[in-house]
């Protein structure tokens, strides 16, 4: 697949992060700037993590009971034999609304967002043991065009995240291009990539992968028997839509599950 912008990208520009920093490092400021992406190692203890995944659970059951009503157990980029994606755990769990409101999160989100945050998206990821395949080349905001062009992931390891499990890997520095643009297929949306420049980023559960929604990334399938699971969760600036196909801008402002976790600069209290 050629590299090329996505249409509606016509004026991009980077702009580099100059801090003062609250919650990450003038070096890890830097690697997001140039790289795309950094790791802020052992965010969360074990008994985080077990609590995370207990107020996530019910989510993935829902998600695998409507796969299994579908005849080849596949619904885009999610599948019984591929990954389990279960969204908006905040809609539900007061555990997982308040783990996106996280100090450490909110913190990140204000050093490299601004000062007011909103939530944009949330979903527990747990790709199945001996996959079939694999998650292509993407940008997240492939999926869905948001403006500004450039909101957070924060890619949360519940378990170790190997080479072996089916990590995460990115493409330095494509992301100062701006949103490229993307096929649909039956596994998800796909941009350019490149494995043989892909940086593959293993992580100890409880670490955070963090990278812009323009940086191209890929999972590989899942080869071993365990279980790989993750939580993402992606913050945009207050006042950022999404742009609909129509060419219509909607605000990403839904209080049930786009609320403010930083405003005027400091966390807020996310819980109902």
């Amino acid at each position: 697949m050629e590299r090329t912008p996505h249409r509606w990208n016509t004026a991009f520009e980077w702009v580099d992060h100059r801090g003062p920093f609250t919650t990450i490092s003038l070096e890890q400021a830097r690697a997001y700037d140039e790289v795309g992406y950094f790791v802020f190692e052992d965010a969360f203890d074990a008994a985080t993590l077990a609590e995370l995944d207990v107020g996530l659970a019910p989510g993935d059951a829902r998600s695998r009971a409507f796969l299994t009503t579908l005849e080849d157990g596949r619904f885009h980029v999610t599948g019984l034999d591929t990954q389990i994606i279960a969204p908006h755990a905040v809609l539900r769990s007061e555990t997982a609304r308040r783990f996106c409101a996280h100090p450490i999160l909110a913190g990140i989100a204000r050093d490299l967002i601004g000062p007011d945050v909103r939530l944009y998206w949330d979903q527990s990821v747990y790709k199945v043991p001996r996959g079939a395949e694999p998650v292509l080349w993407h940008q997240d905001n492939g999926y869905a065009y948001v403006e500004p062009q450039s909101y957070l992931t924060c890619w949360v390891a519940i378990t170790d995240a190997t080479l072996e499990n089916g990590c995460v890997h990115v493409m330095p520095a494509v992301h100062r291009q701006g949103t490229l643009a993307h096929r649909h297929t039956d596994i998800g949306e796909e941009c350019w990539g490149d494995w043989s420049r892909a940086i593959a980023v293993p992580v100890r559960a409880g670490s955070i992968v963090v990278f812009t929604s323009l940086t191209p990334h890929a999972t590989p399938i899942n080869t071993t028997d365990s279980v790989r699971k993750a939580y993402i969760v992606q913050y945009a600036p207050d006042g950022a839509v999404v742009r609909e196909r129509g060419g219509a801008r909607t605000a990403l402002d839904d209080p049930g599950r786009q609320f403010l976790v930083v405003r005027d600069g400091a966390p807020v209290d996310a819980t109902r």
